[in-house]
């Protein structure tokens, strides 16, 4: 598969340029590094469904980018799409090795979620926040709005494939669902993707490098606190929707050594959540 398609339509779209492969690998591919090699393809179904199924073939650091993605997956089988060149829709796979306990595996879409934070903020001029465990939110208007979600998937016994989906360029009539965001509408300095993938997968890289560094301890490695001081979950009045429809209504406290949401309910207990849909409600 090729970076665009036919002769004649690279530039269809002027103010979304396809994403220049050759120079991105040119500056992430480096020997010794994380990533080992870098796949743009024109559009796909997911990238997830896509390198789960090669990842017994791929080494460690394989990176799969598609222009348009048409049946992306978010959270509990959410879709996720988006105009071609819209945005970011890539995944990756990591392979933490016997360093790392398989328990402590959870952090990496924690982990990521700190990578793209921080990227979004140098290379696009935008404040996010995440939102336990996945999101990551912008402000539109006053209004919190999600422009962008991680999914991370178990590739076999010793791999993880990591998704990232990130609106860039969309405006208010191209979004998914409403309430949804994009950083050309949180007012970005900049919607160049090149420069805006080169620093997710460099920050993805970074902290991944100084969690598996540390044999993934939250703490030791600095993501525990990273995580805890751009989560807007965290000091909040919460819903956490929990498998077996049952529901669990307080004050978000704390992020747990297992990457789980600690819930302070109006009992006094508290109760850590590791899977679920947490809602953020308004005070009192």
């Amino acid at each position: 598969m090729t970076e665009h398609n036919a002769a004649g339509s690279r530039w269809t779209d002027l103010e979304r340029p396809p994403l220049n492969t050759t120079a991105l690998r040119r500056g992430l591919i480096v020997p010794g590094r994380l990533w080992t090699s870098l796949d743009v393809v024109t559009a796909t179904g997911s990238t997830n469904s896509d390198l789960t199924a090669r990842a017994d073939k791929l080494p460690e650091g394989a990176v799969l980018v598609a222009e348009e993605q048409t049946r992306g997956r978010g959270r509990l089988d959410r879709k996720w799409s988006a105009p071609a060149r819209s945005g970011l829709f890539l995944s990756v796979l990591l392979r933490p090795g016997p360093d790392v306990p398989v328990e402590r595996w959870g952090w990496l879409p924690l982990l990521t979620g700190v990578a793209v934070a921080t990227a979004v903020a140098r290379a696009a001029g935008v404040d996010t926040a995440l939102k336990w465990p996945n999101d990551l939110l912008v402000t539109v208007g006053g209004e919190e709005r999600k422009a962008g979600g991680i999914l991370a998937e178990r590739a076999g016994d010793d791999a993880v494939v990591v998704g990232i989906g990130l609106n860039v360029s969309l405006a208010e009539s191209e979004l998914p669902v409403p309430g949804a965001g994009s950083l050309a509408l949180a007012n970005a300095v900049s919607v160049d993707r090149d420069p805006l993938l080169r620093a997710v997968l460099r920050g993805v890289e970074h902290w991944y490098g100084a969690w598996r560094d540390a044999a993934g301890d939250p703490v030791a490695s600095g993501l525990q606190e990273a995580y805890a001081a751009g989560c807007a979950t965290l000091g909040r009045p919460v819903r956490a929707e929990l498998p077996g429809e049952r529901q669990l209504l307080g004050d978000a406290v704390a992020i747990d050594g297992d990457g789980r949401l600690v819930i302070a309910t109006e009992g006094g207990g508290q109760e850590a959540v590791g899977a679920g849909d947490v809602v953020h409600l308004r005070a009192a």
